[in-house]
């Protein structure tokens, strides 16, 4: 071991028999569940899949704008909120959350690339958004340039990017979490909006020239421009010339085979150079050429069979990349001589610790590592020569930020039990300055984070943190909070959590794990979890939770589990596997119906790192593990709260929906099984505080009062 730094079950039983209402939703055809669950229709569909034919009871409840799916829903909301509406715990999450997130706040100033105009956020105490504001200068007053309290209550800021000299601000607005910006050009001193509009959908600026002729942008094409369908896909970079209309824009990089791809181009720091990338989730393909040359893109990698990354510094290229380095690596070339066999090493792969990333500022590499989950940067000269490692305060997360040609370097840091803090870091002397702490005084006082390893089901070891209070007994009555990811190469880290706070506040054990698929430990480490691989992360999971139990933390009535996106994949699949392990399951914005996700929305751009149903022998494994299909009838399941967002943009909240109807349909004597579907709500939740907070206080008081959680004493 490493150690870094209520209702009753019969009170809620009642609640929910005391619902009245099975009506309302669309009559049965087939077969109907009865109370205390609202009524739902099934409607078999029958697909054949290679051979295996599969039975879809609820393909209807796809479609989110018919009527009898709304109806629907909103039994469903009742049915939810009968029961939560009335928990104990609600008053006292909703106070406490409202002192963690309510403060005056300021970010750190961000220099423009060319003269002296600062771009900063603000954040008062009753704001509901973040405000965008600048500088003319650091001694100048501050004024607001855009502020989105001022908006609509759905209304926020898209999309940002500033011009090199601060003269212009390209912004845009979206609308309950939709993450469709559409892009105005502001003047920044005067508030004027250009008449410039640019191409296609999801717009972002990329880069701007140095004199503000124009900029780089990216975008999805409009539906009609591209096959049905496919408006979700096809995303490419244009270039657009202030002044002009959108349809003289010049579409500079695209792909015109692979409709998944990724574009983007932008210019190094000092604008000698123009960069373009393609990339998937796994690879990517770089070129570059001299900013303005009109010749052919030089080739930097090609292929798409790893990742690139590329810093341009004083005419040296340092290549970031996995290739025949799991670990991550750093090469390097100077700008004339970019083919492969002019690449030397720069930094070597460490077989420890894996490379996250490098950065250049004031006139030295940062390199950014991963060891056993936690922060180390290490400093470099441009000529590779190691200086120091930056000295954390302590073991947690944390990065350095700024730009080659600035005195400023900024360090953010943070752990389980150290509160999120900026820093400005001296080079010269090796010293860390506090710039910004956590504006909310927080009590971690006998709070510690353990890093533990135990074996999966395979015999591999997975690390996880176990963060407790430092009297915890070892008697198995323990509250737990088990919450993993696994996957897209995503690492769980020692970060400061106030919503874990206030679980430790009330007398529970928060548990993260480092589940295979994510990329804790490089590439292999994340290849192991990806594909036909995918189950070992649901065995990693699965083994961490008979390690809590085995060892004493907690037993399966006190153990809650919880995850979102890919998350919510894997506590759905858990649940399925394994529903005795677990007394409740938080599972939001999911992907579940892993035999038709790709054919919603973006959702194929991950058949790379989770294989289609199209493919015969993907079919098989996504068949086999998929959530939805491998519910059984007549399983005592453990409580499950399913969300969705109903303007999720990249996770339909089709996969929530279908769930539940499954899942209540097949519980015997557990649950509930409760749904509920976020109003003006994207990926990430609501687009306010205020609603961020009700959405929270909902679904953590349901966790708390499942396991018999009180709170702490006023």
């Amino acid at each position: 071991m490493k150690r870094f730094l209520p209702l009753t079950a019969l009170a809620t039983l009642a609640v929910i028999l005391s619902l009245a209402a099975c009506s309302g939703a669309p009559k049965p055809k087939v077969d109907t569940h009865t109370c205390p669950y609202p009524a739902t229709t099934m409607i078999p569909v029958v697909n054949d899949y290679h051979g295996t034919e599969i039975t879809d009871n609820y393909r209807w409840l796809e479609d989110a704008d018919s009527d009898e799916v709304q109806a629907w829903t909103a039994d469903q909301e009742a049915f939810t909120h009968s029961i939560t509406d009335s928990l104990p715990q609600r008053s006292w999450l909703k106070q406490r959350f409202n002192d963690l997130w309510r403060y005056d706040d300021e970010s750190i100033p961000q220099p423009v690339l060319g003269g002296e105009r600062l771009f900063y956020w603000t954040k008062k105490k009753e704001d509901e958004k973040w405000v965008y504001m600048t500088k003319a200068n650091a001694d100048a007053e501050g004024r607001i340039v855009l502020d989105p309290n001022e908006w609509e209550e759905t209304e926020t800021l898209g999309g940002l990017s500033a011009s090199r000299d601060g003269k212009y601000v390209a912004y845009g607005v979206t609308h309950g979490g939709d993450e469709n910006p559409v892009m105005r050009i502001m003047i920044t001193e005067t508030g004027e909006l250009l008449p410039d509009k640019l191409r296609g959908w999801k717009q972002s600026v990329d880069s701007w020239l140095p004199d503000n002729e124009g900029f780089y942008y990216t975008c999805r094409p409009l539906e009609g421009e591209v096959p049905a369908g496919e408006h979700e896909y096809w995303h490419s970079a244009w270039y657009h010339k202030l002044g002009t209309e959108a349809s003289e824009d010049v579409k500079v990089f695209w792909d015109d085979d692979v409709k998944e791809t990724w574009h983007r181009v932008w210019l190094t720091e000092d604008a000698e150079y123009t960069v373009y990338s393609r990339s998937l989730f796994n690879a990517t393909d770089l070129f570059y050429r001299k900013t303005g040359d009109k010749g052919e893109l030089i080739p930097l990698a090609t292929g798409m069979e790893n990742q690139y990354g590329l810093d341009i510094v004083e005419g040296k290229m340092l290549i970031t990349t996995n290739e025949d380095a799991p670990r991550k690596m750093v090469y390097v070339t100077t700008v004339d001589k970019p083919e492969r066999e002019n690449w030397k090493v720069f930094l070597p792969e460490n077989p420890e610790d894996k490379l996250s990333h490098i950065s250049a500022i004031n006139g030295y590499i940062y390199a950014s590592y991963t060891h056993n989950t936690y922060s180390v940067v290490k400093i470099y000269t441009l000529e590779g020569d190691f200086v120091r490692d930056l000295p954390f305060p302590t073991i947690g997360s944390g990065g350095v930020g700024g730009r080659w040609t600035s005195d400023d370097i900024w360090v953010h840091f943070s752990s389980f039990i150290y509160p999120p803090t900026t820093f400005k870091y001296d080079s010269d002397t090796n010293e860390m300055v506090v710039y910004h702490d956590f504006p909310v005084k927080v009590d971690v006082q006998g709070v510690v984070a353990d890093q533990v390893w135990y074996e999966s089901k395979d015999g591999t070891p997975v690390s996880m943190f176990i963060v407790h209070k430092d009297d915890m007994k070892l008697d198995g009555d323990n509250p737990t909070m088990l919450y993993g990811y696994g996957g897209f190469n995503v690492s769980m880290r020692p970060r400061f959590s106030t919503t874990a706070l206030t679980w430790l506040e009330a007398g529970g054990v928060y548990v993260v794990t480092n589940l295979r698929g994510g990329g804790e430990y490089g590439r292999e480490w994340h290849e192991a979890g990806m594909l036909d691989k995918k189950q070992n992360v649901f065995d990693d999971f699965i083994a961490a939770a008979e390690h809590l139990i085995a060892n004493g933390y907690t037993r399966p009535e006190k153990l809650a589990i919880s995850g979102g996106s890919n998350g919510g994949l894997l506590v759905g699949a858990v649940t399925v596997q394994r529903p005795d392990l677990f007394k409740v399951v938080r599972c939001a914005v999911p992907v579940l119906d892993m035999v038709t996700y790709h054919q919603h929305g973006l959702a194929n751009i991950w058949a790379e790192e989770l294989g289609s149903s199209d493919d015969p022998e993907q079919f098989k494994y996504l068949h086999a593990y998929s959530p939805y299909h491998n519910i059984r009838q007549n399983v005592k399941y453990p409580a499950f709260l399913v969300t969705g967002s109903e303007n999720d943009a990249r996770v339909d909240p089709l996969h929530a929906r279908k769930m539940a109807a499954a899942l209540q349909k097949a519980d015997n004597g557990g649950g509930p099984i409760m749904l509920l579907i976020n109003k003006a709500s994207g990926h990430g939740g609501g687009t306010t505080i205020t609603t961020q907070i009700d959405q929270q206080v909902e679904q953590r008081a349901f966790l708390m009062d499942q396991l018999g959680m009180g709170v702490p004493e006023q």
